[in-house]
């Protein structure tokens, strides 16, 4: 049983060169998923780095992306209070802690 009180489940772009509108999409996965998270009251939220897998989405590009649309949703006055990130491992981690840094530094200039 998953230790979890509701599942929301999104389906990502697949990678076809980031010309066919798969950044826009991406976000709105992770923007669309907040939304249905608050509507339901959830307070807490994880998510796992959407299409990156089988969908080929490349990482860097799509920690970018996931990062900068659950920032501009919690800014909007999104309940959700935590989100985590479920990632595949160290490598992707990383990935995702420079994005976060890169994320930072521009809100800071």
């Amino acid at each position: 049983m998953l230790p979890a009180r509701y599942v929301i489940h999104t389906v990502g772009p697949i990678w076809r060169g980031g010309q066919s509108g798969e950044p826009d999409t991406l976000a709105r996965c992770y923007t669309n998923s907040l939304a249905v998270a608050a509507s339901h009251s959830v307070k807490r939220i994880a998510f796992p780095s959407i299409s990156t897998g089988a969908y080929g989405y490349p990482i860097d590009r799509a920690a970018s992306a996931a990062l900068n649309s659950v920032r501009d949703a919690l800014l909007a006055g999104s309940p959700v209070e935590l989100v985590r990130w479920v990632l595949f491992g160290e490598n992707d981690l990383a990935v995702y802690c420079q994005a976060l840094e890169r994320l930072v530094s521009q809100a800071r200039t």
